[in-house]
């Protein structure tokens, strides 16, 4: 058994945005460019009827790849100029024609503002954001509608038998090649300004040439110790025509980018926490997409886990080839391998008091079902609302709601006696299916979830910090709830045990189990723990005085202390409570 561990320079997988926005658009004109020109060159390579060709889209910030099966291996497929990724460019020119790729990028220069490139930064940014309105200031093209873009992921996976199971994912949403390019161009800018008094910044064909002079230094940088940007003709002033010449050194460079590459270090150990294994047990590790070319990334990556990166896997091809064997797999023609994959957050439901059950914990490997028994927390309930959530948080209304359903037609009993059964069940894809069971009867209702609420890794990765952020505040919140709920069904117990033993104890011990009752219904009111446990503590040795009074009493005496514990309200129509086993 291996353990592998795939770092990775581009998003892991991408959620559909508003067809509204400018991010969508863009993004679905580079699908359709490379998935009409794959049609049209894919029919050689297939044996089977048209329409069953699977491929592997990836669909990156700065460039693309198309890969699909040949038999049993992926092969990465060229596009009309020959090139095995293409740029993830989009322009629009004055004659109203639509360029893709590396056409649109050789004219970006002349027509910066129809240009638009690293667009996927902006999906899942609010306009108003601050990293957005920067953004805003360093492109040439207008943002009328941010719906992000070079990421920086790692993921854990056990290779076992053809088995890869992916143990734990983290990331960090805001980091990407992108970042550096911006990081350089920044730079540039700023230098130039220093000694010619200039701000090429507002400049959108100065702008348009400095970025791809960035780029192109951040590339050759990878392999040479130093580089030289040469842009004649930049801009001009008064006093005639304006160059930029600069020598930029590896350790220069190295050193603007500092910051960024440190970034890498907090998502390499949260995963490996998350998977509960240290850098020891990490047999290898393999880097891909752009960024990870940097040689002072990879020297960071091999500090963090004590191992020289393999240099086995073309950065810019696994991702698009991982994608096609995936595809392959979904549709049987690979059979030796297999991609368990996780559940990115946890998923649960709403329970007594407001508290998020969780049935299925992050990082669980899908597919997977599980299922739980729930029960009424109010005497003669006949329904009851599930409301399926997903997120970190201890408390509901912290969570994103997935979706919301009835059980009706459970048959009027006391709390506690009806056993309803939820049952979360995620198949390969992702898709979750939510069933709720009233066992007595066999009515059952459920529902079926197929965009996994809709959220972004960037969404994702906010939900587990802000869990992170508040951990201590929702335990102190759960904590006081579950409390309550135990000290609700308690006296629930402790007052049906009174009216069933009254007339068989003295009248002073029905008394002073009235007033312990009495005394703990008003503390429920408090935010007091501990004043709360107190008085739940003197209930219960009350009560314990049945059993005292008469012959046999033991069973008087497990039944006050016994009963459900509480757990679970759902929708504001329907309470109910987890059953302890």
């Amino acid at each position: 058994m291996a353990a592998s561990l795939l770092l990775r320079a581009v998003r892991r997988r991408e959620l559909a945005s508003p067809l509204g926005s400018l991010g969508a658009n863009l993004q679905s004109t580079c699908a359709a460019n490379i998935c009409s020109k794959w049609g049209n060159f894919a029919r050689p390579f297939s044996a089977k009827a048209a329409g069953n060709e699977v491929i592997g889209i990836d669909l990156g910030t700065t460039n693309s790849c198309v890969a699909v099966m040949e038999g049993k291996n992926p092969k990465v497929i060229e596009n009309a100029e020959g090139a095995r990724t293409t740029p993830s460019v989009v322009a629009f020119t004055q004659k109203g024609e639509r360029l893709v790729g590396t056409p649109a990028k050789r004219q970006a220069v002349t027509n910066p503002q129809n240009t638009f490139f690293g667009t996927k930064r902006m999906i899942g940014r609010r306009f108003d954001d601050p990293q957005t309105q920067k953004e805003m200031k360093m492109v040439p093209y207008k943002i009328v509608k941010a719906p992000n873009g070079g990421t920086f992921d790692i993921s854990i996976l056990e290779i076992s038998n053809g088995v890869f199971e992916v143990k734990a994912t983290n990331g960090d949403t805001f980091l990407g090649g992108e970042d550096f390019d911006n990081t350089l161009l920044e730079f540039l800018v700023s230098d130039f300004k220093k000694t010619e008094g200039i701000d090429l910044s507002k400049d959108r064909l100065a702008l348009q040439r400095l970025r791809e002079a960035a780029e192109k230094a951040k590339v050759e940088l990878s392999s040479t110790s130093q580089t030289e940007i040469n842009l004649p003709f930049i801009t001009a002033d008064a006093s005639g025509a304006k160059h930029l010449n600069i020598t930029l050194t590896r350790s220069k460079f190295e050193s603007l980018v500092h910051n960024l590459i440190e970034r890498t270090r907090d998502p390499c150990k949260n995963c490996l926490k998350d998977a509960g294994i240290s850098t020891k047990e990490v047999d290898e590790v393999l880097l891909v997409g752009g960024m990870t070319r940097v040689p002072k990334v990879q020297e960071v990556v091999s500090e963090i886990f004590g191992k020289s990166p393999s240099k086995g896997v073309n950065p810019d091809e696994a991702v698009a080839m991982g994608a096609a064997i995936q595809g392959g797999i979904l549709r049987g023609d690979v059979k030796e391998l297999l991609l368990l994959d996780v559940t990115p957050l946890s998923l649960g439901i709403e329970t007594l008091g407001g508290i998020f059950t969780r049935l299925i914990n992050r990082n669980t490997t899908i597919p997977t079902k599980k299922s739980q028994v729930f029960s009424t927390a109010a005497d003669n309930q006949t329904q009851v609302g599930i409301r399926v959530l997903q997120g970190e948080r201890e408390m509901a209304a912290d969570n994103k709601l997935l979706g919301e359903f009835d059980l009706v037609g459970i048959p009027p009993a006391p709390r506690g006696l009806p056993q309803i059964e939820v049952t979360f069940d995620i198949d390969a894809n992702g898709i979750v299916t939510v069933a709720a069971k009233d066992k007595a009867t066999g009515k059952e209702q459920n529902i079926t979830i197929r965009s996994s609420g809709g959220l972004s890794e960037a969404d994702i990765q906010k939900m587990v910090q802000e869990a992170e952020l508040h951990a201590q505040k929702d335990q102190e919140r759960k904590a006081l709830i579950d409390i309550r709920n135990t000290a609700d069904t308690t006296i629930y117990s402790i007052e049906k045990s009174l009216g069933e033993y009254r007339d068989k104890i003295p009248a002073e011990v029905a008394s002073e189990i009235e007033a312990a009752i009495a005394d703990l219904r008003q503390e429920m009111a408090s935010d007091d723990i501990e004043k709360i446990k107190a008085k739940l503590e003197a209930a219960n040795k009350a009560v314990s005085k049945i059993g005292q009074h008469m012959s046999g009493g033991g069973s008087g005496d497990s039944q006050s202390g016994s009963g459900p514990q509480g757990g679970g309200d759902q929708a504001p129509e329907a309470e109910y409570e987890e059953v302890k086993k």
